[in-house]
């Protein structure tokens, strides 16, 4: 009789940074920042009360490095931060109001998503890596659109045409580039320990 197990629990790149306690606040801490820095890369779209930053691929990279816990820490305190006033939410903005306050919510939840994959070995390969992406996409969508629709009053197909559609192309292009970058990290990691 075989069972299904999933695949032990792996390191992620955060992992090979020495340290303990001090070493995980400051990248908690520095996921945030490249968060907030990527959320001030904006292109106005036409048509939606959404623009397409660079957060979003922070978001996801914050989670495949750090890991489930420490990446959605790391979200939270993005999240958190922006909404105490801190001006670094897509173009300067802070707070939680407005079109695009629930796909700042979806970090948190897509960052403990894919570090949970990262840890199972969701960002070692290619193919794994744009599974796990294409996931915590889904995931920033799952409340990003609900909150879209409770902001506008717009109904789920109009929320999907706003706040999904125009964002995929920009996806896909995303997840091609983690798919390259996390496996060449991992690549790279793998050559760097064989001469050790």
């Amino acid at each position: 009789m075989s069972s299904l197990s999933l695949p032990a629990r792996r390191q992620v790149l955060a992992d090979l940074v020495p340290g303990t306690l001090v070493r995980d606040l400051a990248l908690v801490a520095g996921g945030a920042v490249l968060t907030g820095a990527a959320a001030q890369l904006v292109i106005p779209l036409p048509g939606t009360p959404v623009p397409m930053t660079g957060q979003t691929f922070a978001a996801l990279l914050v989670g495949a490095t750090l890991g489930m816990r420490r990446g959605a820490a790391s979200l939270l305190l993005y999240l958190l931060v922006g909404a105490a006033g801190v001006p670094w939410f897509q173009g300067g903005t802070s707070g939680l109001s407005g079109a695009s306050a629930g796909y700042i919510v979806g970090f948190v939840f897509a960052g403990a998503l894919v570090g949970t994959l990262a840890r199972r070995g969701g960002d070692r390969t290619p193919l794994r890596t744009a599974g796990t992406m294409v996931l915590g996409n889904v995931a920033i969508y799952a409340f990003g659109v609900p909150w879209l629709m409770a902001v506008t009053g717009f109904d789920l197909a109009t929320a999907f045409d706003k706040g999904v559609t125009p964002f995929l192309v920009g996806d896909v292009l995303k997840t091609v580039v983690a798919a390259g970058v996390l496996p060449l990290a991992w690549a790279a990691v793998s050559r760097f320990r064989k001469e050790d």
